[in-house]
C-alpha cells in the first residue's frame, strides 16, 4: 500500500498579534486526502490557523511546509480553495450565482480577463455538481443562507485546488442545511480527492463526518480520532470546567457507519 504525502506540516508554530501570543508550539500533520475538524471556545487562534496554513499571516517561531512548500508559494499556485467565515458580498450587488462562481477563476484568469464560455461552462458544471443546477442565474442575494454556502463551495472548487479550507462554514444555517452541508463535503472529499480542513464550534456533530479532530485553545491539546475529541479531560482542557457538549445518539451512530 502507498503512503500518502503529507497536505500539511506544523513544527512547533507560535504566533503573535498585537503583542499577544494567540498560538502557542503548534505540531500538527495531515495527510493528503484527508478531513480535519479544528474546534474549540471562541478566540482560541482557530482562524489564525488558517489564515496562516493560507499564507496570510507569518508565525514568529516554527516551520508551515504544505506540500513540502511554503504557503506562500501555494497560494500562488491556486493550490487552496477557501470559504471565509463572512463571504464579502455585497448582498444587493447584482451578482448572479453563476457570476459568483466564476469569480473562483479570476485569480488564474487575472482581473482584467472576461470569463469565456469555457470558464462559464466550467462553473456550470460545479454548480450542477453542488446541487444548484437551476439556481444558476438568481441574484446570489436571493439565496438562501444555504443555497449561498453551496455557491460558494463551487466558486471555491472552480479552480481545482488540492486543499479546501471552511471556517465555520455552516454558521447561518439551520440543523438539517448543516447535515446537507456536511455530507456535500463528505462526498466532495470522496470524489476529488480533498483534502479538507474546516473550523466549527459544533464538536458535535463534526465528530461525524471528519476523519481527524483538532482540539485549539491557543495550545493543541488533542489531535487525533474524533471519538476521542469527546473524552472528558480533553472538553474539559479545551472549555474548561461545567461545559455541557450537547451529543444525540444519532451522531454517534453515524460516526460507526462512516467509518464502516
Amino acid at each position: 500500500m502507498v503512503s500518502k504525502m503529507n497536505a500539511i506540516e506544523i513544527n512547533n508554530l507560535s504566533v503573535i498579534l498585537s503583542g499577544k501570543e494567540i498560538l502557542t508550539d503548534i505540531n500538527l500533520s495531515l495527510a493528503e486526502g484527508n478531513f480535519l475538524g479544528i474546534v474549540g471556545p471562541n478566540g482560541s487562534g482557530k482562524t489564525t490557523l488558517l489564515r496562516v496554513i493560507l499564507g496570510l499571516i507569518k508565525p514568529v517561531r516554527g516551520v508551515i511546509k504544505v506540500f513540502d512548500k511554503s504557503p506562500e508559494e501555494c497560494l500562488k499556485q491556486s493550490i487552496f480553495g477557501y470559504l471565509p467565515q463572512h463571504i464579502n458580498l455585497d448582498i444587493n450587488f447584482p451578482a448572479s450565482a453563476v457570476d459568483v462562481v466564476m469569480m473562483g477563476l479570476y485569480g488564474k484568469l487575472g482581473m482584467f480577463r472576461w470569463p469565456s464560455g469555457k470558464e462559464k461552462g466550467k462553473a456550470l458544471e460545479y454548480i450542477e455538481l453542488i446541487g444548484m443546477s437551476g439556481h444558476e442565474n438568481r441574484p446570489f442575494g436571493t439565496l438562501s443562507g444555504g443555497e449561498q454556502q453551496r455557491i460558494s463551495i463551487a466558486r471555491a472548487l472552480v479552480s481545482n485546488p488540492k486543499i479546501l479550507i471552511l471556517d465555520e462554514p455552516s454558521t447561518g444555517i439551520d440543523v438539517v442545511g448543516q447535515e446537507d452541508f456536511y455530507h456535500l463535503l463528505k462526498g466532495l472529499q470522496k470524489r476529488f480527492g480533498l483534502t479538507i480542513i474546516m473550523v466549527s464550534h459544533d464538536i458535535g456533530a463534526v465528530t461525524a463526518y471528519v476523519d481527524e479532530i483538532a482540539c485549539l485553545n491557543k495550545i493543541l491539546y488533542y489531535h487525533g480520532a474524533p471519538l476521542g475529541a469527546l473524552d472528558e479531560n480533553v472538553l474539559e482542557r479545551l472549555y474548561g470546567k461545567n461545559v455541557d457538549i450537547l451529543m444525540h445518539s444519532e451522531v454517534c451512530d453515524k460516526c460507526e457507519r462512516l467509518r464502516k
